[in-house]
């Protein structure tokens, strides 16, 4: 067994490096995979909404035998609490991050639009 001082304990300086390096490297490769995960979310979210809609469409077609007129009583404007969004078809609606552009076009998270033609039940 090797006697060591005190002072020869411990790591080099190239060793030192070196594990700096390669966790530099490690971090140029993985912060871009997590960078737009909030983008990515939205996408997701308005997608979901989107899919909820047109499921809510197609239920009012199967409890009606005709499509909903309009998707909401909503006035022009971003979705809110008290100007709530989707509500024929979706319960209890959407009050966040939509907005109703006009009685048959809304705006999604992402800025997507989409339009409703109530004769077709198609929410596109």
């Amino acid at each position: 067994m090797k006697n060591t001082k005190a002072s020869e304990a411990g790591f080099t300086l190239i060793e030192l490096i070196m594990v700096i390096v390669v966790l530099s490297i490690l971090a140029i490769v993985a912060v871009p995979k997590f960078v737009d995960l909030s983008g990515d979310a939205k996408k997701a979210a308005e997608a979901g909404v989107v899919g909820g809609v047109r499921s809510g469409i197609m239920i009012q077609l199967a409890k009606n035998k005709a499509y909903p007129a309009t998707l909401d009583a909503a006035l022009n404007g971003l979705c809110s609490k008290t100007n709530v969004c989707f509500t024929t078809v979706l319960d209890p609606g959407i009050s966040e991050q939509w907005e109703r552009v006009s009685a048959t076009q809304y705006k999604g998270p992402t800025g997507a639009t989409y339009t409703y033609t109530p004769a077709t039940g198609s929410f596109q």
